[in-house]
């Protein structure tokens, strides 16, 4: 009598959502740092600057560590993999939870990171094989509403804790949710083995091809356009929009709602037609910036830009995964963890992007520089439209016969 379930036999719903509370906790941890900065800095006798570096440390480890820890654990079933990516997500946080130094904490952070990024990437594969077909850019948004929650409700929720209890007290919380959902999973996930057929190095040749390259820099294009003016929303909304103290906190919990029903919704688009998804949702983030840039004096234009901005540029999360995953083909299961490197790539261009219009042109540059950023984008999108995934080996051996 087997103790692992397979994806055939697994409900669907209770998968889903326990996948959604992973990634709900590990996004949640990476933005404890941003919302309790000032008291990690306080505690551990350091700069701000230096306390940022953690948040730093998490995105590269992510971007760098995640595919290189997708493609080292090809071979072995995703069920496996996510349950050991929780049980490392929960021991490195469990570092800064018990006391851990600064530079123990930075190095936590890579390896929280890393395996952040092999999580979104199994998680994905895992998703979409106990949906149909049609249904996969729904299955691939669940993970991502998970992580965009994180911004609208688990980084206010961490940081008020973190202010009552200590900071070292929210990475305790992090740890208690992670332990539960660690025994949640082990009895809920399927079995989702790596087709035998299916090694690292062939994977890496059809995820690493230029039709996906081309809707990675595509994700990257997005999300720089949108980070051009959502790292400094808040300087922006001081001097410009006359905006400041707790008010402020109200533009950024309406950015973190749109993000979270924009990466939800975008789910349904993606199953529709993920490249009109794409150009839609690129346009959309370009009229929201020109808006925030032309009228965000205003109060209430500066809020329904910023809805806009969250809306458009998460819904097109699942579409650039929806997109990458489909061209890449048999590359699949490490094509998953790409865009995620992508998006923080974008995330890190953004923000020197918006920081160098600043320095130029004052803080109301930086939606303009996101605006022309997004209009390149939307002619990329169309542009990648025109991709096709590769032909199965099956049509490509009679195509191949045919010729002869």
């Amino acid at each position: 009598m087997t103790t692992t379930r397979s994806a055939a036999s697994a409900g669907t719903t209770p998968v889903l959502a326990v996948l959604f509370a992973g990634a709900f906790v590990m996004g949640s941890a990476e933005m404890l740092v941003v919302g309790l900065i000032d008291l990690i800095a306080d505690d551990l006798a350091i700069s701000v600057p230096a306390a940022g570096a953690l948040v730093t440390a998490n995105a590269l480890g992510l971007a760098i560590g995640g595919p290189l820890l997708t493609f080292l654990t090809t071979r072995f079933d995703r069920r496996r993999v996510l349950l050991a990516t929780v049980i490392v997500f929960v021991l490195a946080n469990l570092l800064p939870a018990l006391g851990a130094d600064y530079a123990v904490f930075l190095v936590a952070r890579v390896v929280i990171g890393a395996v952040q990024g092999l999580f979104i990437a199994a998680a994905m594969v895992t998703a979409t094989s106990i949906v149909s077909p049609e249904r996969a850019g729904r299955a691939m948004a669940v993970i991502i509403t998970g992580f965009a929650s994180a911004s609208a409700l688990g980084l206010p929720l961490g940081t008020l804790l973190g202010q009552a209890v200590g900071w070292r007290g929210s990475f305790v919380a992090v740890v208690a949710v992670g332990v539960l959902i660690l025994a949640i999973a082990a009895v809920l996930l399927p079995s989702v083995p790596t087709p035998h057929e299916s090694g690292a190095v062939g994977q890496a040749r059809f995820a690493f091809a230029p039709r996906v390259l081309a809707v990675l820099a595509l994700a990257a294009l997005i999300f720089v356009a949108i980070q051009s003016a959502v790292t400094y929303l808040v300087p922006f909304l001081a001097e410009v929009t006359d905006v400041s103290g707790p008010a402020v906190g109200a533009y950024l919990l309406a950015y973190g709602v749109a993000t979270t029903i924009g990466s939800f919704v975008g789910g349904r688009f993606a199953d529709a037609n993920a490249t009109r998804a794409l150009i839609v949702g690129a346009t959309g983030v370009m009229v929201s910036l020109l808006v925030l840039f032309g009228f965000g004096r205003n109060p209430l234009v500066a809020v329904i830009a910023v809805l806009g901005i969250g809306l458009f540029g998460m819904a097109t999360g699942p579409s650039l995964q929806h997109r990458v995953v489909s061209l890449a083909g048999p590359g699949a299961p490490l094509a998953a963890s790409l865009p995620a490197s992508a998006v923080n790539a974008g995330i890190a261009g953004g923000a020197f992007a918006g920081g160098v219009a600043i320095d130029l042109g004052g803080v109301a540059a930086a939606p303009l520089t996101g605006a022309v950023v997004a209009a390149v984008s939307i002619a990329v999108a169309w542009a990648t439209g025109f991709l096709k995934p590769p032909m199965p080996a099956a049509a490509t051996a009679t195509e191949h016969a045919e010729r002869r």
